[in-house]
């Protein structure tokens, strides 16, 4: 089984409109929803808004669901890049939670304390995969680090700062808790983030140009899925 996370309604709604024997739950604010997604067994689940969100269904998804064999987070982002327009598809290399900070201690700024990492790596497999399922859909796309923190980030200034220091193409608020939460309890984990706002655009511009970041991530989902079972067969022999 597949588990496949959003933060938003809007960010599944497709996919959830494909799916077929849908047995639904809610655990809090989240959301899940279990079934099939062409022909494959998912669980497709709406986290909500942020980090806390986030790792709370992650972890009760993983909980829940032993059979989850790998984690696949999607959604829009902001661009850090000036070459990254709305709908392009940021593959996740890495994740980095950017609001991280215990550098007053000697700690290098992001860095998770406990499993002590400061970019955590997505599976390659997976991301390959993704990459191959962005040619076939006719996406463009960018192989890099994705940047989460609690905020929405507005400004050149801001995004500059976060794609210097971190390297990163991408901000979202969500995927470094998630990625966490699959790191620490060693599932399988890719990402993927449709671009809704530019580098130099606000949350004016995420309000109009979201729902086209929606349809290309999950457009992409739907050319992933099928390399994902053949992967996933040849992986248990």
């Amino acid at each position: 089984m597949l588990g496949i996370i959003g933060a938003m309604d809007k960010e599944i709604q497709d996919l959830l409109q494909d799916m077929r024997d849908v047995a639904e739950r809610q655990t809090g604010y989240a959301r899940y929803y279990k079934g099939t997604l062409h022909g494959l067994p998912v669980c497709l689940a709406r986290c909500g808004i942020g980090k806390v969100h986030a790792a709370l269904c992650a972890q009760g998804m993983l909980l829940t669901h032993p059979e989850i064999k790998a984690v696949l987070n999607i959604g829009v982002a902001g661009a850090l890049r000036p070459e990254l327009d709305i709908g392009d598809i940021v593959v996740a290399q890495s994740t980095v939670q950017h609001d991280m900070d215990t550098t007053p201690i000697g700690d290098p700024l992001g860095m998770i304390s406990g499993p002590n990492i400061v970019h955590i790596p997505c599976d390659p497999a997976l991301a390959a995969l993704l990459q191959k399922a962005a040619e076939e859909a006719n996406l463009r796309t960018m192989h890099a680090a994705v940047a989460t923190g609690d905020q929405f980030i507005v400004g050149t200034e801001k995004k500059n700062y976060l794609s210097d220091t971190f390297d990163a193409a991408a901000c979202d608020m969500e995927g470094g808790a998630i990625a966490q939460c699959c790191y620490e309890m060693n599932v399988p984990y890719a990402a993927i983030r449709a671009i809704s706002d530019t580098r130099d655009g606000d949350g004016r511009e995420y309000m109009e140009k979201a729902l086209i970041a929606c349809a290309q991530e999950q457009k992409l989902v739907r050319h992933f899925l099928p390399l994902y079972a053949a992967w996933e067969e040849k992986r248990n022999g």
